[in-house]
């Protein structure tokens, strides 16, 4: 059954709350609503009037029986099927609940791509202790001039009264993903007819905001600290690149090094930003897509355009399941509807619109954030005429063994040329690992070189 687009009380002040009108931040006066009408992280706790959105009860406690941890994340509801199909011959219908880019990717492969939908599911939960971190910087926390940072926060999501853009992206920037650990962010990059090989990537994350007793005054400015080695194939293996992702980047840009087997040697890779491409992707992919947004929001007017309910990737554990292999996946000009499974939840609809005299492939963006996670589920690209160019999808589980919200596989659609690039493909290999404890140290260009070489 089919709903109106609704938009909330709180998206209506996010519509008028420019960042020009305030730099909005802590909200002590409202902490009691965090433990009421609201999530510990500032989603609406109650369902939507038809029910076909459910209430929040706390998400996904504990991991269905029989997993371990080192396991591929095993579908916690198993027996749901789908409510219904969208595809090629019915997409209009259901347009008020779907992106431009959604609608567009219909349009382009009307016989090939559909979307499932099932029963929504808020299975977003964090562990409790970022829940009362949460809290505590909904009395404390605030934007950092120009919104380029944060002040007063520590370990949980910085503003859990968003107010701004600026405050949602950094909600989701900030969203927790353990301490630390390893990762396979293999991709694949394909023709226009399917024909494709496999960039094996492996990577290391370091993140001190999450360790505890940890405020963003004690991180020194370094918000991540990123290690990327290329595996295969054999052409790009050894290519490492590492990254000190900055929390304020006015004050101090992302610093960035690579290394080069050929060359044996460390440089300086000032370009590790933006719209650069992104590591072997064929120039599908900025830098500045990775984790679907990441890094200075400097070059773009952010607003907020309000929140709505929309079928979005959710719980996505057909597209994470050990085995599942690269032929499996790729079709021509997008993945395997099939493994694929959306759901109705409530976004918000934020807007980036390209600075007067700034430069970037992308004249406008608009990023759907899911209300739980604050996780980007889907993005729509503009270029510079201002047409359509690339639709994004985040296809995100619970990862409950942390537990936290994010994605598994990260697709961008190029609806120009047909082509994509997607990431995360970790069902053939070890799945990730978090709040694996790295030391800042592994993290230097020093080490670097001694990695390099080994």
């Amino acid at each position: 059954m089919r709903t109106h687009t609704k938009l909330t009380l709180s998206a209506c002040i996010g519509l008028f709350l420019g960042l020009s009108q305030a730099w909005a931040g802590a909200k002590p006066d409202q902490i009691q609503r965090l433990s009421e009408d609201l999530t510990p992280m500032g989603s609406e706790r109650a369902g939507n009037a038809d029910g076909t959105i459910p209430e929040w009860t706390g998400g996904i406690t504990e991991p269905p029986a029989g997993y371990s941890v080192g396991d591929h994340h095993p579908d916690p509801f198993p027996n749901d099927t789908p409510l219904f199909r969208i595809d090629g011959s019915n997409y209009q219908q259901y347009a008020d609940k779907l992106s431009p880019g959604q609608m567009a990717t219909f349009a382009k492969y009307p016989e090939t791509y559909f979307m499932d939908v099932y029963p929504s599911r808020r299975s977003t939960s964090f562990p409790e202790h970022i829940y009362e971190m949460s809290i505590q910087n909904g009395k404390t926390a605030r934007l950092g001039e120009n919104g380029e940072g944060v002040l007063e926060a520590a370990e949980g999501f910085p503003f859990p009264f968003p107010e701004n853009a600026y405050e949602l992206m950094w909600n989701h920037k900030l969203k927790y993903k353990g301490i630390g650990g390893v990762r396979y962010n293999t991709q694949i990059a394909p023709t226009a007819d399917g024909k494709f090989s496999v960039t094996v990537i492996r990577e290391e994350l370091l993140g001190l905001y999450y360790k505890r007793g940890v405020t963003v005054e004690d991180i020194n400015n370094v918000l991540l600290y990123f290690f990327q080695e290329v595996e295969s194939p054999a052409r790009l293996a050894g290519n490492i690149l590492l990254v000190h992702e900055t929390l304020n980047q006015q004050e101090l840009p992302r610093q960035a090094w690579i290394y080069n087997p050929g060359q044996r040697r460390v440089r300086r890779a000032p370009n590790v930003a933006y719209d650069n491409p992104g590591t072997a992707s064929d120039g599908l992919r900025t830098n500045d897509m990775t984790d679907m947004f990441n890094g200075a929001m400097d070059r773009f007017d952010w607003s907020v355009a309000g929140k709505k309910e929309m079928y979005v990737p959710y719980n996505s554990y057909g597209a994470h399941a050990e085995g599942v292999t690269y032929d499996d996946f790729v079709r021509p000009g997008h993945l395997n509807p099939d493994l694929m499974r959306y759901e109705l939840h409530r976004v918000w609809v934020v807007d980036a619109n390209l600075k007067e005299g700034m430069r970037h492939i992308n004249a406008r963006r608009t990023f759907y954030l899911d209300e739980d996670s604050y996780q980007i589920v889907l993005i729509d690209h503009y270029d510079g005429r201002q047409q359509l160019w690339r639709a994004s999808e985040a296809h995100s589980i619970n990862y409950y063994d942390v537990p936290t919200f994010w994605s598994t596989i990260e697709a961008h659609y190029d609806l120009q040329s047909g082509r994509y690039v997607a990431q995360g493909f970790d069902n053939t290999t070890a799945v990730n690992t978090f709040n694996v404890e790295m030391q800042a140290g592994q993290f230097t260009p020093q080490a670097l070189r001694t990695r390099g070489r080994r």
